[in-house]
């Protein structure tokens, strides 16, 4: 197995500044065999603390954001796109925020075009679930989908729930515009959409694993080999608390409490069996172990 981590940057021009920052991205990459792994900054996040944090007593919060250097006020999580290539197949986990979500994400189309990927050669796009971050990026300012050559598959029971029409006033009006965007995007994909099961292999060496609590269907990806694979989504969604106190309940899963047993039992499980893992929202492109620590687990990056 190798790994690399490279940098790779773009100019952003803007009419009133000729002089703009060069954005970088941090990709990382990981070759077993025939098949290589990219992640791809989709940008970052702007959350308040409360969105994670709400629910844990500040004295038993404390001594993590200290640890980890973090703010309980405001989070800017990174977006990590992975990408998969085998030869023959390139294919997307997620497509990222387009531009409708936040201004510091949807920036996946700029990091493709600096390392020199179309979204024509994009052949197949795998959903670990509907949120905006991971779904918005779908479809262009036509509402056309952005990458015309894929094949788009995600979780029947996540399909299922985001295109229910009674999601949109059931679901909390906090998350109320979350609905209204998933059901347009798979929508305009309905018709060819491939709908997965648990367990089920979308592409020969992949199973879907159904890892739910963040959303109804969460999937999260499993890549065989003599060296696993885990392509997480937001099952575990950060590298601080998630990982310390999986146990705890997080203000972005939509069932806190089964959100809190998936998340117990995968990093048994990707201990247990020494996976890698990428993580949507973990720092340094993604890309790491996890490793007991004391009473609960590390994030351990691959560099």
């Amino acid at each position: 197995m190798l790994t690399r981590r490279t940098f790779l940057t773009a100019a952003t021009a803007t009419l009133v500044a000729p002089l703009a920052p060069r954005r970088s991205w941090a990709i990382n990459t990981l070759t077993l065999g025939d098949l290589r792994i990219d992640t791809l900054s989709d940008g970052n996040l702007l959350l308040p603390g409360s969105f994670i944090f709400g629910d844990i007593p500040a004295d038993d919060l404390a001594p993590i954001i200290a640890k980890y250097g973090i703010s309980a006020d405001q989070l800017t999580p990174p977006c990590n796109v992975t990408l998969l290539r085998d030869g023959t197949n390139t294919v997307l986990f997620d497509v990222g925020s387009g531009p409708d979500f936040q201004a510091s994400a949807g920036k996946l189309s700029e990091a493709m075009d600096a390392m020199g990927l179309t979204a024509d050669e994009v052949t197949h796009v795998l959903f670990t679930h509907a949120h905006p971050d991971h779904l918005w990026g779908l479809l262009d300012d036509f509402d056309e989908p952005v990458f015309p050559n894929a094949e788009y598959m995600i979780g029947q029971a996540e399909f299922d729930y985001w295109t229910d029409p009674d999601t949109v006033s059931t679901i909390g009006e906090a998350r109320t515009t979350f609905a209204v965007g998933a059901a347009r995007r798979l929508g305009a994909i309905a018709d060819s959409v491939r709908l997965l099961a648990d367990g089920e292999e979308p592409l020969a060496g992949i199973a879907a694993r159904l890892t739910p609590g963040h959303t109804p269907g969460h999937l999260a990806f499993e890549i065989a080999g003599p060296t696993p694979v885990m392509i997480l989504g937001d099952c575990i969604a950060n590298h601080h608390v998630a990982f310390e106190r999986p146990d705890w309940p997080s203000g972005s899963d939509q069932d806190r409490a089964l959100g809190a047993e998936t998340r117990v039992a995968l990093l048994d499980r990707l201990v247990a069996e020494n996976f890698v893992l990428t993580g949507f929202h973990l720092p340094g492109g993604g890309i790491g172990r996890a490793e007991r620590a004391g009473g609960g687990y590390r994030f351990v990056e691959e560099v």
